[in-house]
């Protein structure tokens, strides 16, 4: 009688998938048609407890914007980028604004590009893909931003932020 209840049991589960963690949901915009920056901008509006951006450019006026109002509203928003990018005049511009604004902002020390470009919000969601922060990576580029709607894969991608966060060799903190 048990095996027989066990076996139902496991019947179940497989025929109705009871049990199994529902798919992620990934939404995919291209550059320029998609206009994959007023995703993000979408992103940062909606967020409520923190923002982790770690990104090789960020030079949108509407991105910086948009993240000193969630700084504002109370949202914990923090940003990694590469260090070669500080020679870029308005990449400058878009941290000296977000530093001023109170957001930390920490920049690579290795040899290597930070050549990631990852935005995490709410260990709901996560956003990856090609597109840095920029105009030109909004409107002109061929790029891809993928926001995927899934805990498990965003708390990889939030780990993965703080482990760089907290690493004082490979990233120091700017502007201080």
């Amino acid at each position: 009688m048990w095996f027989r209840l066990v076996f139902l049991c496991m019947t179940a589960v497989a025929i109705l998938g009871v049990g199994r963690a529902p798919a992620a949901t990934i939404d995919v915009f291209f550059a320029p048609e998609d206009e994959p920056l007023n995703q993000v901008i979408r992103l940062y509006d909606e967020a409520r407890r923190y923002i982790f951006v770690a990104t090789y450019g960020i030079t949108s006026p509407r991105a910086v914007k948009a993240l000193i109002e969630a700084k504002k509203r109370g949202v914990d928003v923090r940003v990694i980028t590469d260090r070669g990018k500080l020679d870029d005049p308005k990449q400058r511009a878009a941290l000296e604004t977000l530093r001023i604004a109170g957001v930390p902002i920490r920049i690579n020390q290795h040899d290597g590009l930070m050549h990631l470009k990852q935005v995490v919000v709410d260990d709901s969601l996560s956003a990856s893909g090609s597109m840095n922060q920029t105009t030109s990576g909004n409107l002109y580029n061929d790029e891809r931003l993928d926001v995927i709607h899934d805990r498990s894969v965003s708390v990889k991608a939030r780990d993965k932020f703080l482990s760089m966060w907290q690493d004082d060799v490979r990233y120091r903190f700017w502007g201080e």
